[in-house]
């Protein structure tokens, strides 16, 4: 019985993304396997949120890109077998069945639907298989605490679902790749949520241990009423907020900010400061060239930044952003791009020093 799994010897990958945006998701993974070498399409509809990559001409994909590479893919799995016409009163035996002819050990199993309007009614389903399913496993003697490899049960309705698999070193650590995030009750607005998943999600733990620090320094531009900010001030880093509106007063009051009232697009400290973060509502190639000027130009050691995407070509327009911000950088810093759960019509980046 294997307890390792060669994720090279797949010829479909299955992707959780963003509701409307499987396109770009499949976009994205298809040129990641050009670039190998290896052709591929996609099967999914506006929609689903999910994708399905499959090899062109049936030869192995390879591994399925860890879950930091891919900017719209939330989650990346090797999808191992689908069953479309399950039995409701024994949805299991199967799934059980397929992992024990492949001759697998996993380390967990998670039962998902994805974040859809369909897969919203299949969550009570999935959390009631899923409590069924690991006990089955560990009676089959599946289950093993060693192993690097997770399953995924993901749910089309309740007689399709996909069984999928997960190298845990190189998968989301979360239910579809979307971290449960709570709201402070303290802060501004809910644009907040949208920095602490970047700085979940962008950063591991040493780069964050590293780079926020009490008693650092940030500058958020279009901060107003200040959600961005409130990250920074519950860490005790000293923020200047550009924004010709008003900031919320508790965050004021808390002596680590300096509100500016000036253009975001102009604004330049006297000093580098540690941070720069902006979430303007601008084009995005407007917006990178300017995060490419404060980096750069030597006003801030690290960013964050959203990018606001177009109705169409989007992920044209992200390459385009992204290719011309690592020119303009000179492969001196590390550019880690997703579209974040707490994103809408945006994707997030962070440009952290090598």
């Amino acid at each position: 019985m294997k307890t390792r799994l060669s994720l090279c010897e797949t010829s479909r990958w299955l992707l959780h993304c963003r509701t409307g945006f499987e396109s770009e998701c499949a976009e994205e993974a298809i040129a990641a396997r050009a670039r190998g070498g290896c052709a591929a399409f996609a099967r999914t509809q506006r929609g689903d949120a999910l994708v399905v990559i499959v090899s062109a001409d049936g030869t192995d994909l390879g591994p399925a890109p860890p879950w930091r590479e891919l900017i719209f893919s939330r989650q990346s799995l090797v999808l191992l077998s689908s069953f479309e016409a399950l039995d409701p009163k024994d949805r299991l035996s199967p799934v059980v069945d397929a992992l024990a002819v492949a001759g697998l050990r996993v380390v967990d199993l998670w039962v998902e639907a994805p974040d859809s309007d369909a897969g919203t009614e299949l969550r009570a389903l999935a959390r009631a298989l899923e409590a069924a399913a690991v006990p089955t496993l560990r009676k089959r003697t599946l289950i093993d605490p060693a192993s690097p490899v997770r399953a995924h049960l993901v749910l089309r309705s309740g007689t399709h679902l996909h069984l999928a698999l997960a190298d845990v070193r190189d998968a989301a650590p979360w239910h579809m790749g979307i971290p449960r995030l709570k709201f402070p009750k303290d802060a501004p607005s809910r644009s907040t949520l949208k920095l602490d998943e970047a700085f979940l999600v962008l950063l591991d733990d040493s780069e964050r241990a590293r780079l926020l620090r009490p008693g650092m320094t940030a500058v958020d531009l279009g901060a107003a009423p200040g959600g961005w900010t409130w990250q920074f001030v519950a860490r005790s880093i000293h923020v200047t907020a550009i924004d010709n509106g008003p900031m919320d007063a508790k965050l004021m009051d808390s002596g680590l900010v300096e509100h500016r009232r000036e253009d975001g697009f102009r604004y330049r400290p006297r000093q580098r400061v540690d941070w720069v973060v902006c979430d303007m509502v601008e084009q995005p190639v407007r917006v990178a060239a300017l995060m490419g000027e404060w980096l750069a130009g030597g006003h801030a050691r690290a960013a964050v930044f959203n990018l606001k995407l177009p109705m169409k070509k989007r992920w044209l327009e992200v390459r385009r952003c992204l290719d011309g911000l690592d020119d303009a950088l000179e492969g001196r810093w590390s550019l880690r791009a997703k579209q974040l759960y707490h994103d809408r019509e945006e994707i997030t980046v962070a440009a952290v020093p090598r």
